[in-house]
């Protein structure tokens, strides 16, 4: 049987419940707007810029205590999401609250978008702290440290200077180190605070101060200073909580390495010495479920391992502030999807210390970080 339609008639017309939709109510007029916003939101600071803080003076002066930044991911590419279960906008807990703001019951593989550039020696680099396995990737909390060392460069400290592929690299612009100021008298905070000085503590015969070479020969002026010191690390001093094993390498933060950066493709024999430089790395980045060492040996999947080539790059990260700062001397290398993006400007800057007047430091607001 045929089916035929039926021809509109113009002349009538719709209900008023079909032609008309009823207008939308207050409530839901606002729910609509908060999620877009937080889409947008998310959206954006997945793809091109996120904000961030710094909390801490390992990057002085590069970067200080107080200072906002937006950090972008388009430089380096964003990274896909690993743990989509996740309240939006948080990243290990809900705003103001201990109450975790993720659940891991499913990890997706990780992949990277295009980028402008890779990652350059002296970038400032934001990414996630590697050795905290608690959280996954990349839920890991951020830092922030400059790039000094490239996949398969070769990083040596000697007396404070970093040396790269055996070439000193120059220190960034406001580099600080700890100085000891020999005087027998007790130094007002106002001289302190006209250096622009923020970490110094009182000791026998003086003050242990850290700021750059320039300011220290500033203090080795004043007619109450009877001398300035270096008052870096001796060669002897062994710390045993400088990366890889101090029983193996006697080093410190001032006298380290020399010690190869891993970089995709690098293969390396598996001796004692190369165990203690890069098991965490093999155990932990490079996606392998089952890896044990036992009697000076390494196990993957069970299977005695000689020899092994690494899957992703790495990256060597220093701060600044290079007395006062936990960084790869310390934890050892950055894997190359623990890379969040590239420091990129600062957008405030807030003195903790300030008064009402002087709280927003002006001079600092819209630099480019370099």
């Amino acid at each position: 049987m045929a089916t035929f339609l039926k021809k509109k008639d113009p002349n009538t017309t719709e209900s008023s419940s079909s032609k008309h939709k009823a207008p939308k109510s207050k409530t839901r007029e606002w729910v609509d707007a908060i999620v877009f916003a937080v889409v947008a939101a998310t959206l954006i600071r997945w793809l091109f810029l996120e904000a961030f803080t710094i909390p801490t003076p390992s990057m002085e002066r590069s970067l200080l205590v107080g200072d906002f930044l937006f950090v972008s991911k388009m430089h380096y590419g964003a990274r896909t999401p690993k743990t989509p279960l996740q309240v939006p906008l948080t990243h290990q807990t809900i705003w103001g609250t201990d109450i975790p703001s993720y659940v891991d019951w499913i990890q997706l593989p990780q992949f990277r978008l295009p980028g402008f550039s890779d990652v350059k020696r002296n970038d400032v680099v934001v990414f996630n702290f590697p050795t905290e396995f608690q959280h996954p990737t990349d839920l890991k909390t951020n830092y922030i440290k400059r790039c000094v060392g490239l996949p398969g460069d070769v990083i040596k400290v000697e007396d404070r200077q970093v040396i790269v592929n055996n070439q000193p690299l120059d220190a960034p612009e406001g580099a600080q180190f700890r100085y000891f100021v020999a005087t027998d008298e007790v130094i007002n905070d106002r001289v302190f605070d006209n250096f622009e000085v923020w970490e110094y503590n009182l000791t026998q015969g003086g003050y242990v101060v850290l700021c750059t070479p320039e300011i220290a020969d500033e203090f080795a002026k004043l007619p109450f200073v009877n001398a300035v010191h270096s008052a870096a690390y001796s060669e002897d001093q062994v710390n045993p909580r400088i990366f890889p094993d101090a029983s193996l390498f006697p080093w410190n933060a001032d006298f380290f390495g020399p010690l190869e950066v891993p970089a995709k493709g690098m293969t390396v024999s598996l001796d004692e010495a190369n165990l203690a430089k890069y098991e965490v790395v093999i155990q932990h980045y490079e996606g392998h479920e089952d890896v044990e060492k036992k009697d000076g040996k390494l196990y993957i999947d069970g299977q005695e391992i000689n020899e092994y080539t690494f899957q992703q790059d790495y990256y060597f990260m220093m701060g600044d502030n290079r007395h006062n700062s936990e960084d790869s001397r310390f934890w050892g290398f950055v894997p190359e999807d623990h890379i969040v993006g590239k420091a990129f400007f600062i957008w405030l800057s807030v003195d903790p210390n300030g008064g009402f007047i002087d709280k927003i430091r002006w001079n600092r607001l819209f630099n480019l970080i370099e």
